[in-house]
């Protein structure tokens, strides 16, 4: 007779059961209840099928209140479309269909494709099927059934996938009644657990096995959730975000734009590129005194990234450009920078640095290029070339931790400027392939351990952090900074990463207080990140309606006859001597026509004028998103408005913040 299974349960309880239980036998053991509610079981973390056998470990009931519920929810229900798409067009092939952030796709060949018409088709009949809820079954075939099995069906693309699948591995198939499929699993116990919270939300093609030279087929892609009330919440920021798109928001507001000649580089406009030189001057003005600006060369012959590592680990991602040499016929091979790094390693090297000169920080605003493919970029959040507000602290192992935590409050601060309370703050660790010794990264992120509980601690709880075990770079480990904007979205932008890597590759040292040489440690720092994504974001949180301080055009001088026109000259002359951009508006067209027209282009305050204001020396000031005017006496409003668009940083300096 077998031994029992003892398991260990989240309250740490430890229960035994007989030998080859299940997890239906284990939940059913438990409560009737939980039984009910079940979908899945974790045996040591792992999801794994009701029906599995349960082995010696930890156990979770995981039911559909779970949050790791929803990958199986959404599993499933890419399985219940491929069903409800073979149903409908008998013949359609099935490719792959995996989980995605935020729902799931399915790949299928069909000699018409898909169109968005389809899709409230096959939402009704997938409706069907879940009513069915017919159970999900588990069989293991040998690899020549599989291959029979689909070659019959005429599922050459599944032939394809069983004979990808490695030798030893068991081929397990999942029916939902009679339908099936190839599938690594798990599955929840029954269709019918998936619930009608989903949604079918686009067709795109994509090529098999995302090579070009493969066969076309038509993707459609679902959402699912589980409830509606989540998936309400997840289609209303859908839309929420589509409205704030900025590169709608860039080309009503005549910011910038891009252009096939110039795949992945921004053509900036006036008006985008004087909010970009806003946020550089700002960046530049934080950087406080603390920092030395520097700037490294653009173009580098390719030894010194073959110095780096870069060349081996990044080449395919670079520009390169083979000239002949000044003064041979021999090719020289150089790349434009895809981080500044290196070159920063090489201005410190330049002349010998004591102990005493520690830390050492050094900043730029590096313009960089990397080969993003084609299909990944997006706007200004992925392009080719784009700006690093990026900074490099060559310290003592002593100053480590003090130096986080400068940076911390500095990132943080930066955020809060912009309107960004909540803030997570996690460590990644050491990844599987790294550099370094063990001891290196122990005491590293011994360190950044301790830096991340005090960045929780002076924050009294406002600022959440966490870990992420192995997600470190393979020079040291790192901090990611992620904030959360106006609907809810989370933008990693700023990072602290601890690099073992470079000061080593470039021999740089230190002379140290027994005049021996030491390796410094290299803390790289980036806060925006990328500043042409950095100012996506902003566009995208504000919706446009960017803080008078960082409008490209903060205010525009209205008439409403032109009996005031010298009257507006004289209020927008005023208004620049304050500081402020201003433009005129004196058209013979109605004031409501003009009003519309600049809040097309979010100018965040109007100032109408009329005869009346003229007299009284006065303005209306109409602000962006509302009906109401405030009228207000002229030198009142230019002190307003003058001090609303100072940075915040700037008040704080003039003692106004």
């Amino acid at each position: 007779m077998s031994a029992p299974v003892s398991l260990t349960f989240p309250d740490g309880s430890v229960r035994e059961y007989p030998a080859g239980s299940t997890g239906r036998d284990v939940a059913e053991a438990i409560s009737k209840s939980l039984a009910k509610k079940a979908i899945a079981i974790a045996l040591d973390g792992e999801l794994r099928d009701l029906s599995d056998t349960v082995a010696n470990g930890r156990i979770e009931i995981v039911t559909r209140e779970d949050d790791r519920a929803l990958e199986l929810i959404r599993h499933d229900a890419a399985h219940v479309m491929a069903e409800a798409v073979q149903e409908l067009w008998p013949g359609t092939q099935v490719t792959i269909g995996p989980v995605i952030d935020n729902g799931f796709y399915y790949d299928f060949a069909k000699d018409e494709p898909f169109t968005p018409d389809d899709l409230p088709k096959i939402e009704k009949r997938m409706k069907e099927i879940i009513q069915r809820n017919k159970p999900f079954t588990r069989e293991v075939w040998s690899r020549d059934k599989a291959k029979q099995v689909f070659a019959d069906k005429g599922e050459a693309y599944k032939v394809e996938l069983v004979d990808a699948i490695p030798e030893g591995q068991d081929l397990k198939i999942y029916y939902q009644g009679d339908w099936f499929d190839l599938c690594r699993g798990p599955h929840m116990a029954a269709t019918g657990q998936i619930g009608t919270a989903f949604k079918l939300m686009k067709v795109a093609g994509a090529y098999w096995r995302g090579d070009s030279n493969n066969p076309m087929l038509t993707r459609i892609y679902g959402t699912a959730w589980r409830t509606q009330q989540e998936l309400d919440t997840y289609l209303n920021i859908l839309a929420e975000a589509e409205k704030r798109d900025h590169r709608r928001l860039g080309r009503e507001m005549d910011l910038f734009h891009f252009q096939e000649e110039g795949p992945g580089v921004v053509f900036w406009h006036g008006k985008g590129w004087r909010i970009f030189q806003t946020l550089v001057a700002y960046m530049r003005r934080r950087l406080d005194g603390t920092y030395e600006e520097v700037n490294a060369p653009q173009v580098l012959d390719k030894s010194l990234w073959e110095t780096s590592g870069h060349w081996g680990w990044y080449r395919d991602n670079m520009f390169k450009v083979t000239v002949a040499g000044d003064e041979t016929d021999d090719e020289r091979v150089f790349a434009l920078k895809p981080m500044n790094c290196p070159g920063h390693v090489q201005i410190f090297k330049h002349g010998l640095k004591s102990y005493r000169e520690l830390p050492v920080r050094l900043a730029e605003f590096g313009n960089v290029h990397r080969y993003e493919p084609s299909g990944a970029l997006h706007g200004l959040m992925r392009v080719r070339g784009f700006t690093q507000d990026d900074a490099h602290v060559f310290c003592t192992d002593e100053q480590m931790a003090a130096e986080c935590l400068r940076i911390n409050d500095l990132i943080l601060s930066v955020y809060k400027d912009f309107g960004f309370d909540e803030v997570v703050v996690k460590l990644s660790t050491r990844p599987e392939k790294r550099v370094g010794s063990d001891d290196l990264w122990d005491r590293a992120e011994s360190v950044m351990m301790d830096v991340l509980k005090e960045i929780e601690a002076q924050s009294g709880g406002r600022i959440k952090t966490g870990v992420l075990p192995g997600e470190g770079a393979f020079y040291g480990p790192k901090f990611e900074y992620t904030l959360k904007d106006a609907i809810g979205r989370e933008w990693q932008c700023g990072t602290t990463q601890v690099d073992f890597n470079l000061p080593e590759r470039f021999g740089a040292f230190y002379i140290d207080q027994n005049s021996e040489k030491r390796q410094p440690v290299m803390i790289h720092r980036a806060i925006c990140g990328s500043m042409e994504r950095f100012l996506g974001i902003l566009i995208e949180n504000f919706a446009g309606h960017m803080p008078l301080w960082i409008s490209p055009l903060q205010v525009v001088v209205a008439t409403i006859t032109s009996e005031a026109d010298d009257y507006a000259r004289e209020v927008a002359d005023r208004l620049r001597e304050a500081g402020l951009t201003v433009e005129t508006d004196l058209r013979n067209e109605k004031i409501n026509y003009k009003v519309r027209e600049h809040s097309v282009t979010k100018v965040p305050v109007i100032l109408v004028c009329g005869r009346r204001e003229a007299e009284e020396g006065s303005v209306n000031i109409r602000r962006l998103g509302s009906q109401n005017q405030t009228p207000m006496a002229l030198d009142a409003a230019i002190e307003a408005l003058r001090l609303e668009a100072m940075a915040p940083d700037l008040k704080r300096k003039a003692g106004l913040a």
